[in-house]
């Protein structure tokens, strides 16, 4: 199917607003400036060849540690939650009853001392309680206090857990990452919060419900059910493709600054949604809805879709 542009958008919005959500801690110490952040963030973000050669001769003392653990899931509601900031995730969903995990721990250090305190410093915590698993990696870079000045390379170590999971496919999943790592979710049914920060997103075969975002990669959904309740996709540096399967009919309301807008289904444009006026204290702020709406078919849940500098393709999946 030949597909069909139908709005081209140029609007400039609040960045900061799309990412504080995702940024780890929430807060921005008092250091960093709005102007900095802004600056940080429009920027891509990649890790080039010799910036890990740089790595390798800075941290010469080298460890790979593999981790297999298996979790039964009781019948019933089930969730799993895996929190990672340095290294990729990958869930993948089949007709198991219970979850199969494998992680690869790589260790780089300035010295074998620092090595041994890295493996002090940085664990992975696991908590499960009935049907609710998580994973969560714990170190000195969660600092959480308000006169943190912490970064990791304080410690002259750097610690990367790449996970690989296989789950029951009635789950619910919340994964997010940070740094030098890909988010992949395949074959899930459940609702999902997928989150990175520089690195792509990509859920295939999934039928849920939920929120995609990341802040230098690709967002990219294929649907094998289409959503049933209110979804979300976001990035700043890269396209946004979702792929629904053909009997599609939800509302969409989309922004983007650098890209175009296309679509494999037939749409109707909605009226823009009118400026509210909001009184604080003496004065009136006037806040306008720079998305654009449109529905296909008879509409149904609203799925809003959000990027800088990139394309958002909404496809049907012939799968």
């Amino acid at each position: 199917m030949r597909r069909k542009t139908f709005f081209t958008i140029l609007t400039v919005y609040a960045v900061v607003a799309l990412l504080l959500p995702i940024l780890p801690g929430g807060r921005m110490g008092s250091g960093h400036s709005r102007k900095s952040l802004l600056s940080a963030v429009l920027e891509p973000v990649s890790v080039s060849a010799k910036n890990r050669d740089d790595d390798d001769r800075d941290l010469p003392v080298r460890d790979q540690e593999n981790i297999q653990k298996s979790f039964a899931m009781p019948a019933g509601h089930k969730s799993l939650e895996i929190d990672n900031v340095w290294g990729s995730i990958e869930v993948v969903a089949d007709t198991a009853d219970k979850v199969e995990l494998a992680v690869v721990r790589t260790t780089q250090a300035e010295s074998k001392d620092k090595l041994e305190r890295a493996k002090k410093e940085v664990t992975l915590d696991v908590s499960q309680e009935e049907g609710a698993l998580k994973l969560y990696v714990n170190g000195p870079f969660r600092c959480q206090c308000d006169d943190c000045r912490h970064s990791r390379d304080d410690e002259g170590y750097r610690v990367k857990m790449d996970f690989k999971v296989h789950v029951p496919r009635d789950l619910d999943i919340k994964v997010k990452t940070v740094n030098e790592g890909r988010v992949v979710v395949k074959n899930t049914n459940g609702s999902f919060l997928v989150r990175n920060v520089n690195g792509d997103i990509e859920m295939e075969n999934v039928s849920g419900s939920g929120t995609a975002r990341t802040v230098n990669g690709p967002v990219i959904v294929s649907f094998r059910q289409n959503p049933r309740e209110n979804s979300d996709f976001k990035t700043v540096n890269g396209n946004v493709e979702l792929r629904f399967v053909h009997d599609l009919s939800a509302d969409f309301r989309f922004k983007t600054f650098n890209g175009g807008i296309y679509s494999d289904f037939s749409v109707t444009a909605l009226p823009v949604h009118a400026i509210e006026a909001e009184h604080k204290g003496g004065k009136v702020v006037y806040r306008a809805d720079r998305y654009t709406s449109a529905r296909v078919n008879a509409g149904g849940p609203e799925i809003q879709i959000e990027n800088l500098n990139g394309d958002i393709r909404i496809l049907e999946n012939h799968e």
